[in-house]
């Protein structure tokens, strides 16, 4: 991580905006792409293995065009499920450098883990391919007793291969994405930078409801994805009998409206479990317009289901993919509002960067009130409590002794029992002198 902590720039405002947005539209690529991957993959091991066991046709076939759907081509998966994760590290790398906190790890692994399954996934289709090929093969053959005996070798080797590619890829891609979730959630809970207990934070609520979440949505998603492709995309699949196309359209059906239904409760427990500053009235807004979408899926799910009509699946399709969208604008936006006090402080940075480089004689203005309100603001009040203790209670251990506030903002320990520990809020020392004189003078009024 030091290597990579070296591509650090300095932020102003505008950049820091920019970067933000940025995330946003990476997030709109890989969420829904890496949610078809793996819930697809799921899909097509689990009618490949049941179809193997019976013998049944109508499984194999149903498993090979779900994963050829879900991973589309190569191409596709590098530039969606790598190249985004990519992009994502080094955002959050230029967003969070100044803290202790550790998601850039978790992001950096859910790379790795991500990156190998999604191989090994693409390594499942393409030799699942390899084996109908062979069998058809083999079926050519039958008159050569030796040529078949070999391609039957082959045909069963591939099919192994296929197997243990799509069950390890699959596995990968589950603590990728859950490393993914948990580097993710990090960035909401300030009080949660510090802690460096890996199984604490992957087994937090925070972050297993938000993986149920990812969940949910990736397995709802992959059955609209499957109806989509299925019956609409390009006049739907050609040459589909009505046993197989039956059977495909029911899966499909239940595949989305059973974890849509469940969905709504868990994107409630998520945002009522964001902190206070992480919330907003636009916040408040994109998740209501995802629960509203949600709801209309369930009509046009209702209505394909009784009238067996292909057109509603490209409806079921784009109001899946906005829910996943407005669910992502809600995230990210309470993303921006809980950390302002992070933004204040790279603005900051870039600001006394911009004054050694202009060599500026006149010295630079530190207002102590403009960082209490930017940056402690967000978790203290002088009479009463926010996320920490009241100034007017914690404020008189300190004896009106700036420089030993100086030195707590710095380096905060002792934490007040009955509230979170206090993060770093990445100050300089004149910068937390002028925030500690500032606090010290004002507190006098509320005694």
């Amino acid at each position: 991580m030091n290597l990579l902590n070296k591509l650090v720039i300095p932020l102003s405002p505008e950049h820091i905006e920019l970067l933000h947005n940025i995330s946003m539209l990476i997030f709109f690529l890989f969420v829904p792409y890496i949610s078809i991957v793996l819930g697809g993959t799921v899909v097509s091991l689990y009618y490949k293995s049941k179809g193997l066991k019976k013998n049944n046709p109508i499984y194999l076939r149903y498993a090979k065009d779900v994963i050829e759907t879900v991973t589309i081509n190569k191409s596709m998966g590098l530039m969606l499920g790598i190249v985004t994760l990519i992009t994502s590290i080094l955002i959050y790398i230029q967003l969070f450098h100044s803290t202790n906190l550790i998601t850039v790890n978790y992001l950096f692994w859910a790379f790795i883990f991500v990156t190998i399954g999604v191989i090994l996934i693409y390594t499942f289709r393409y030799s699942s391919s390899f084996s109908e090929l062979l069998n058809s093969i083999k079926e050519a053959s039958e008159e050569e007793e030796t040529v078949a005996h070999e391609v039957e070798k082959y045909r069963i080797n591939s099919r192994k291969l296929s197997l243990k590619a799509g069950r390890f890829g699959f596995a990968f891609l589950i603590i990728g994405t859950w490393l993914f979730t948990a580097g993710v959630t990090l960035g909401f809970f300030t009080s949660k930078w510090t802690d460096t207990r890996v199984l604490s934070i992957l087994f937090s609520w925070a972050v297993i409801s938000r993986y149920i979440t990812f969940i949910l949505i990736s397995t709802s998603f992959t059955g609209a994805t499957i109806l989509f492709n299925f019956f609409y995309w390009e006049g739907g699949k050609k040459n589909l009998d009505d046993e197989y196309k039956n059977f495909a359209r029911n899966n499909a059906i239940i595949l989305t409206s059973v974890p849509a239904v469940i969905l709504p409760l868990f994107l409630l427990l998520d945002l009522t479990d964001l902190p206070g500053s992480a919330l907003s009235g636009t916040v408040f807004s994109y998740f209501t317009i995802g629960l509203l979408l949600l709801f209309l899926g369930y009509h046009y799910l209702y209505l394909m289901y009784k009238n067996s009509n292909a057109k509603y699946s490209v409806h079921i399709f784009l109001v899946m993919l906005l829910t996943i969208l407005a669910t992502i604008i809600s995230d990210q936006t309470a993303m921006i509002n809980a950390n302002k006090q992070q933004t204040f402080v790279l603005a900051q940075n870039f600001e006394n960067v911009m004054a050694k480089l202009t060599a500026s004689s006149a010295p630079t203005t530190i207002s102590g009130e403009d960082i209490y309100k930017n940056i402690c603001s967000a978790c203290h009040s002088f009479d009463h409590k926010v996320v920490g203790p009241p100034y007017n209670q914690t404020l008189p251990t300190f004896n009106g002794d700036v420089d030993k506030l100086v030195k707590f903002i710095l380096h905060p320990t002792h934490p007040v029992p009955g509230y979170p520990d206090m993060p770093n809020p990445g100050l300089n020392p004149a910068q937390a002198h002028a925030v500690a004189t500032y606090i010290l003078k004002e507190v006098k009024k509320y005694e």
